[in-house]
């Protein structure tokens, strides 16, 4: 299996993003935006993560303008439940993907803290939005199952003799692409009764591999949402990691330390606490020193090209396939991974595929 690469528009049009108050970010512009979207393409990203929350676009408005500004990449679309019904939403998918071909995929998560999930509307505990997201799900997928009507009645959603008209459009799928993102018990079990990929957070190759081996075991792949900080050399990058810090500053210590005791999350709380109590590096290439300063998502992997190609396999060994990157800035370390790391990867994947068939056929 070819690993897959995404990238997260998180931070597109600022380098560090992630250091400042979420209320004091703005919204990139169009252009900002567009070229962004264009380089992702050029530099081989798969799908890139449109996400969820109050300080940014609505993510399904944004992957239906760019949609029509690109050409190739897929966007994928955070969603929480209980925002919206079922129903609007698949239709509002369909819509996109009618318009762009199917570029289309979508990023579930249950919430993110109790108090911006209230700003909504929202007044769910962390295991009962995993219980609504179940059903929110059920309900999409029969929808997607095209269904002559859906009736459905449960603890949170009710709906009778629901239609669509516009089908869900794609050259080589019948309903979106389904990524799942928590380091729950909970995520786990609703990944692998509706997604295709479960989103993880960074750890050391070990500790993912005891996880990993019973969702692949059940029919499901496994992700890692990561950082890159690639530079020609290991001395250049870990040089990097030092800039990145006296760059930043202490200041965004105190509002991440902050979020973390009001969010809910085990996939932020966990890997905050895992940076805090950890020295820096958890393995020779895994970099925690950037989390308490830009959050969960900054776990890096950090090194040379050849570093970090090999990271990429250890990591594969232990059972992930796909990856969600971020980088700083972004459009540079995308450049870096295409032109130094993918075609690495890709020769690698060649051989070891030659490889196998020669042994095959010996």
């Amino acid at each position: 299996m070819a690993l897959r690469f995404h990238w997260s528009m998180s931070s597109a049009g600022e380098k560090y993003r992630g250091a400042q108050a979420r209320a004091a970010v703005g919204v990139p512009s169009l252009d900002t935006l567009v070229r962004f979207c264009r380089h992702a393409e050029e530099c081989e990203i798969e799908s890139l993560l449109t996400a969820f929350g109050f300080h940014r676009p609505d993510p399904i408005v944004l992957a239906s303008v760019l949609g029509t500004l690109t050409t190739k990449i897929k966007f994928m679309v955070a969603v929480r439940s209980g925002i919206f019904s079922p129903t609007v939403f698949v239709q509002q998918v369909n819509s996109v993907a009618a318009m762009t071909n199917g570029r289309i995929c979508l990023n579930v998560v249950a919430g993110h803290t109790p108090e911006e999930q209230r700003s909504y509307g929202d007044f769910l505990t962390h295991d009962e939005r995993y219980e609504r997201t179940d059903e929110f799900l059920t309900v999409c997928d029969a929808f997607w199952r095209r269904e002559s009507e859906v009736n459905f009645e449960g603890k949170y959603y009710r709906i009778e003799k629901g239609k669509l008209i516009v089908p869900f459009v794609a050259p080589d799928r019948t309903k979106p692409e389904l990524f799942l993102g928590g380091n729950s018990a909970r995520a786990e079990e609703l990944a692998v009764k509706h997604a295709d990929c479960l989103w993880r957070l960074p750890d050391k190759p070990a500790v993912l591999r005891e996880r990993t081996a019973e969702l692949i075991a059940r029919g499901i792949e496994v992700g890692l949402l990561v950082s890159l900080i690639v530079r020609p050399t290991r001395r250049e990058a870990i040089a990097a990691t030092e800039q990145l810090l006296e760059e930043v500053g202490g200041r965004p210590r105190r509002t991440h330390e902050e979020f973390a005791k009001r969010s809910d999350s085990v996939a932020f709380t966990s890997t905050f606490a895992l940076a805090e109590k950890n020295d820096a590096w958890l393995t020779d290439y895994l970099w925690s020193g950037a989390v308490p300063l830009l959050g969960a998502p900054a776990m890096a992997i950090v090194g040379s090209p050849e570093d970090v190609t090999e990271a990429l396999f250890e990591l594969r060994e232990a059972g992930i396939t796909q990856f969600l990157f971020m980088g700083w800035p972004d459009m540079e370390e995308m450049t870096n991974f295409h032109r130094e790391v993918l075609p690495r990867v890709r020769a690698r994947e060649a051989a070891e595929q030659q490889h196998a068939h020669y042994f095959a056929h010996d």
